[in-house]
């Protein structure tokens, strides 16, 4: 009786192998990777409380010593399309229920709030802040 042994494999075949399975695994990076509800429940854990709607909607609207506020680019509520105070680029709505693509992906999420806090607060947002926030556009429905 004989037994089979696998075909064998020269370094080309083994390097075109390796280069699928590496491509493979960053595939799920390229798709969503979270969404608002985990973002929400990730701010909740980091601020060690539950976001309020009401605190975060309060937060979205008001000025915050400068004259702009969340609402300045992202309209209030922020269901529809907003427009940036400065570029006049169109952003698409922020709440997640209309848009189905906000808040998908954790990287450009991080980005965003820091970048955006600066710009609102000149400071970062805190957990408890982001929280809030999500809460609020969490909260948000047609």
């Amino acid at each position: 009786m004989t037994t089979a042994h696998p075909p064998a494999r020269t370094p080309a075949l083994r390097a075109a192998l390796l280069s699928l399975l590496l491509a493979s695994a960053a595939w799920p990076a390229l798709a969503a990777d979270t969404s608002a509800a985990e973002q929400l429940a990730r701010w909740n854990t980091a601020a060690g409380a539950s976001g309020n709607v009401e605190r975060g909607r309060i937060f979205f609207a008001g000025q915050h010593g400068n004259d702009l506020s969340c609402a300045s680019c992202h309209q209030a509520p922020p269901t529809r399309d907003g427009k940036h105070a400065s570029t006049g680029r169109r952003i698409a709505p922020l709440a997640p229920a209309f848009n189905p693509q906000a808040f998908t992906e954790t990287a450009k999420v991080d980005k965003w709030f820091r970048r955006n806090c600066k710009d609102v607060l000149a400071r970062e947002c805190t957990p408890a802040e982001k929280s809030d926030l999500m809460a609020y556009l969490v909260s948000l429905k047609p």
